[in-house]
């Protein structure tokens, strides 16, 4: 008899295949004292296992295909960065010298104090990479242990196997990526979680979050994986894989039609023109928008310079890589958000502060006021970049028109002193703000007279509209994009910003998911920025999409009181 699971479906089509099971057995930690002649051994014992799993990264991360999607490097390089930083690689040093205890309690102990420092973290994408902090540790305990590194992928028995496993790490990933895998699921992993941006880059059917799927399924067992609906179908019946072949042959086709859009122009049916935008992570990502015919880069996350070593970037490193972005998009527009830190998002070179709720304490725009040289010394390298491109400056986390009002100073400093030295510069650059704080969607008309444009976070604005942590199992239904209230905030910052001649853009998860498409378009938006992997699927949509059969749909959902009745309706926009 079959039985299904529900997980969470990242797409990726539908697969039907066979079962491999991969082992991920846990690691048991014995705490046991060092005589203190052997302590000196022991730290060089620890030292060596850093070194021999740095190296079995480092060989991985020369072997990836030229054809894998740049997350895999990413998620690597940051795993390579994790093991190089003191936390893990120093920390526990002292921790065996002073407690003279064995190098993998030690280490466990520095890991609970990361763990305990993650479970506080509000955004979820962040709170996430508690996972590869998790996988890298284990990596170390495995050395520590023994176990030789293993450089090859699980074998697989024929060209239909589906990956089943307790979770992938991106070192998994690699291993699997040139192997016959026709797609994987997993016990654990969220909507940002390593494994669901992988899947999602590899465009391989995924299901995440089956909870006991590696206990249920036996090997070479006949699966059905549905990333499209989350389902898992184990032992089919014929009726059942007849259904799920039509379904797959019907996928197929639309995947096909997508390649043809690759180049068209995002206009609906009745001529309204769409700007659809790449969000980024890496400078390597651009290769993926272009290659998705993304109109320029609407959301280019400057963290990743900040969060992957242990001092502040310079301001050298800080321009190469956005004028690596600048030059890589020839000439299209090119929106930097400025460093994104705070409590949950600590650097190794940040000294901790203990906040009541760090989600409202000292994070975005509010860092940056507090930390002005590090401000300046990043509005300096992006003011010099600006030079090889079409860079813009975005805000984020602003809540007061102030905050506008200091950056702009900042920049007039760093502006002058760039004349003064004789380096060039775009003089008229754009300066634009996040809106994800209500209060300043609720003022925007105000914002948009000091700024040039605005970028909607629907992530956090939908978060703190609803006092909903996404990341809470209790309360994480509650999360609803279709909410009234959340709609009413929405068109009330679009359609300011469409009144006063200013653009206004969103690059939340909202502004990717193709059934939403259509809404937004009714709500006033046409600048839309996503994961370039979602680029064509959300084209797909605009362009079979009649502003007239919209809009009256659309005002009928601003008038809705209930989330059912806005999902009757949204289902009635896509028809």
């Amino acid at each position: 008899m079959s039985i299904t699971l529900h997980g969470l479906g990242i797409g990726g089509g539908i697969a039907i295949g066979h079962a491999h099971l991969v082992s991920q057995a846990d690691i048991e930690i014995v705490h046991y004292q060092i005589p203190p002649e052997a302590i000196a051994s022991e730290v060089t014992r620890f030292e060596d296992a850093i070194r021999s799993t740095r190296k079995e990264l480092e060989m991985l991360w020369g072997s990836i295909p030229e054809n894998a999607p740049t997350e895999l490097g990413a998620f690597l390089s940051l795993h390579i960065m994790l093991l190089n930083d003191h936390t893990l690689s120093k920390d526990p040093i002292q921790l065996i010298q002073t407690q003279k205890c064995n190098a993998e309690w030690a280490l466990q102990q520095q890991l609970d104090v990361l763990l305990a420092q993650f479970d506080e973290i509000e955004e979820e994408y962040l709170r996430e990479r508690r996972t590869d902090v998790i996988q890298v540790t284990e990596r170390i305990f495995k050395t520590l242990a023994g176990h030789e590194p293993i450089f090859h992928a699980p074998h697989c028995g024929g060209d239909d196997c589906i990956l089943v496993a307790h979770d992938l790490s991106p070192t998994d990933m690699v291993l699997f990526k040139d192997t016959n895998y026709r797609a994987f699921i997993t016990d654990v992993g969220g909507v940002t979680s390593h494994t669901a941006i992988l899947a999602r880059s590899l465009d391989l059917p995924s299901v995440l979050a089956l909870r006991h799927a590696r206990e249920m399924i036996r090997e070479q067992e006949l699966i059905i994986v549905d990333g499209i609906n989350g389902v898992v179908i184990i032992d089919p019946d014929e009726t059942i894989l007849a259904e799920y072949r039509l379904r797959q042959g019907e996928w197929q086709l639309k995947q096909n039609a997508l390649q043809d859009i690759r180049t068209s122009q995002a206009v609906t049916l009745d001529g309204t023109t769409v700007e659809l935008f790449a969000n980024i992570e890496l400078p390597e990502d651009c290769d993926l928008a272009l290659e998705n015919s993304a109109s320029g880069i609407g959301l280019f996350r400057s963290e990743f310079l900040f969060l992957k070593e242990d001092d502040l970037p310079t301001e050298e490193e800080q321009f190469i890589a956005y004028k690596a972005v600048a030059e890589s998009m020839q000439g299209r527009a090119v929106i930097i958000r400025t460093v994104d830190l705070g409590k949950d998002k600590i650097p190794s070179w940040q000294s901790e502060s203990e906040a009541p709720n760090p989600a409202l304490g000292l994070t975005g725009i509010r860092l940056c006021m507090a930390e002005p040289q590090m401000f300046r010394t990043q509005l300096r390298a992006l003011l010099r970049a600006s030079a090889y491109g079409n860079i813009k400056l975005l805000l984020p986390m602003l809540s007061t028109i102030s905050e506008v009002k200091q950056t702009r100073a900042h920049l007039d400093e760093v502006m002058a002193d760039l004349r003064a030295n004789g380096i060039a510069f775009d003089e008229q650059i754009e300066l634009g703000g996040m809106i994800e704080v209500p209060a300043a969607a609720m003022a925007v008309g105000s914002f948009l007279n000091h700024l040039d444009f605005v970028s909607i976070g629907t992530n956090d604005l939908i978060q703190y509209s609803l006092a909903v942590d996404r990341n809470d199992d209790a309360v994480s239904h509650l999360y609803d994009p279709l909410n009234p209230g959340v709609l009413q905030l929405l068109h009330h910052v679009i359609s300011t910003a469409n009144r006063l001649g200013k653009p206004v853009s969103m690059c939340g998860e909202m502004a990717g998911d193709p059934s939403l498409s259509r809404l937004l378009l009714g709500l006033g938006l046409r600048r839309f920025s996503m994961l370039p992997i979602q680029l064509l699927k959300v084209k797909q949509l605009i362009l079979s999409a009649e502003m007239d059969y919209i809009k009256p749909i659309v005002a009928k959902m601003l008038d809705a009181e209930d989330s059912d009745r806005l999902r009757e309706l949204l289902q009635e926009l896509n028809r």
